[in-house]
């Protein structure tokens, strides 16, 4: 019996490939601070205090690889044991990822270049905002709302994907321009592939979650009325 259909292990690859660059090159500052060798340049707050960033890294490691099988149906439909544990570990990976980011973001000092008003302020209000979304998801499927469940999820997982969109448009830009993104530039980069993940997000949303969940609660309607006659 086939584990999943072609859809979707196109889906899976493609969230795996997706999630790559950020989440392996983030693994490898995770090595360097145990003692391996730098890959990475050297990153002077990773050094000074590196609990926060490593927990970031393995949070948002755990959440967007984790989280790619979680939106697969055929995992969800024939094993819902599995996706139950899963879900688990993806939350708290995802709680974990925001609130040290969220930490990161206030109390590591950045330098202009890397991180202004602007970004600082969409860090902030983006990982208040996943937090919530996580903690309102887990309250929609224990009582049993999964439509709810699903749609809060995603728009968290959305959030946690920035670091993805933000890695392709900065590389299209250093291509582009031949030197990478800094100050006022870099932030809007940053910002923008936040806008664009949600964006998408809510565009799935509304053209594919929505109308399954009207036409289930039709259905369930349609049960009710033949059931009261």
């Amino acid at each position: 019996m086939k584990i999943l259909r072609k859809s979707e292990w196109a889906i899976l690859v493609l969230l795996f490939v997706y999630s790559f660059i950020p989440t392996f090159g983030g693994l490898s500052r995770v090595l360097e601070l145990a003692g391996g060798p730098a890959i990475a340049p050297a990153n002077p707050r990773a050094s000074s205090m590196p609990l926060p960033i490593v927990l970031h890294i393995l949070g948002s490691f755990l959440f967007c690889l984790l989280g790619a099988i979680q939106f697969l149906p055929r995992i969800r439909r024939k094993y819902p044991a599995t996706h139950r544990i899963f879900g688990r570990i993806v939350a708290t990976a995802g709680c974990l990822s925001a609130g040290s980011g969220l930490w990161m973001t206030h109390f590591y000092s950045f330098p202009i270049s890397l991180q202004g008003n602007l970004l600082y302020w969409a860090r902030i209000t983006l990982g208040f905002l996943m937090i919530f979304f996580i903690v309102w998801a887990v309250l929609a499927i224990r009582s049993r709302n999964t439509s709810r469940h699903s749609t809060f999820m995603l728009r968290a997982y959305a959030i946690a994907q920035g670091a993805s969109t933000q890695t392709f448009i900065g590389i299209g830009w250093l291509i582009f321009f031949g030197t990478e993104a800094t100050g006022p530039s870099r932030d809007a980069i940053m910002v923008f592939a936040w806008v664009v993940n949600l964006l998408i997000a809510e565009v799935f949303i509304w053209t594919m979650l929505t109308p399954k969940q009207r036409s289930a609660a039709c259905a369930s309607d349609e049960k009710s009325a033949r059931t009261g006659q």
